[in-house]
């Protein structure tokens, strides 16, 4: 595309004609074939993700957080207690199909809605949900929501130390758009914070990709993948 530019001979970004602020998310479940997304409530799921994180017995998947691990069902049940409620971050938990069971959760956060733009985070994905089809899935029915509503930019952010959420948005099709030196402190240490996002222009290739490896037929009878999923395409 060539550049486009104003009348004093500068370059000016592309045009958004007939923009308007998009919709805030829906507090609303999301049915998946592997997974469902329902909206955070203490009394429906924080015994089964307390439970369910229990098994991460080293608290590996606390490290890069800003809370956690908790100790008890009641600690983890208080510190839900007011993400219920939140409009931003906005939790949903992840219900894996075939347990039943609450094994995850991830939020959207940062919702500018006037131009378009959210993030997913918050991920906390229990040892059973880790490395699996369902988590995957979850992460497609959470994007496809907010680029059906209209969102332009999808954003994924994580400590640059995080390898595994690195790895992780670049298997989702994120692109790397570059870190933000001591973003933040948590914990009481620093993060540098490396950025991550999928556009409205990707959207397409991107969902494509998700939905191909997503098949049916792509997944052995033990539920091993056989074509392994690849955004590029």
């Amino acid at each position: 595309m060539s550049q486009l530019h104003n009348a004093l001979g500068q370059p000016i970004g592309e045009p958004v004609p007939g923009w308007t602020p998009r919709p805030q998310p829906p507090r609303a479940a999301i049915d998946g074939r592997l997974c469902r997304i329902e909206p955070l409530s203490v009394a429906a799921h924080a015994a089964d993700l307390h439970a369910a994180n229990a098994a991460d017995t080293d608290g590996r998947m606390w490290t890069y957080m800003g809370y956690g691990p908790f100790e008890s069902a009641e600690a983890y049940a208080a510190w839900a207690t007011p993400m219920e409620t939140s409009s931003d971050p906005l939790f949903h938990t992840i219900v894996d199909r075939r347990s039943g069971k609450a094994a995850g959760v991830a939020a959207y956060l940062r919702i500018d809605a006037a131009v378009g733009v959210i993030e997913v985070g918050h991920i906390a994905l229990s040892p059973a949900l880790q490395r699996t089809a369902a988590a995957t899935e979850a992460m497609w029915l959470l994007m496809r929501r907010a680029f059906e509503l209209g969102y332009r930019r999808y954003e994924w952010k994580c400590d640059t130390l995080n390898e595994p959420s690195r790895r992780a948005a670049l298997r989702l099709g994120f692109t790397f758009e570059g870190i933000f030196r001591q973003a933040t402190i948590y914990k009481g240490r620093n993060r540098d914070t490396a950025w991550y996002a999928i556009v409205d222009k990707d959207w397409p290739r991107i969902d494509a990709a998700f939905r191909r490896w997503l098949e049916p037929a792509n997944f052995d009878a033990g539920g091993r993948q056989r074509s392994a999923l690849d955004c590029r395409a």
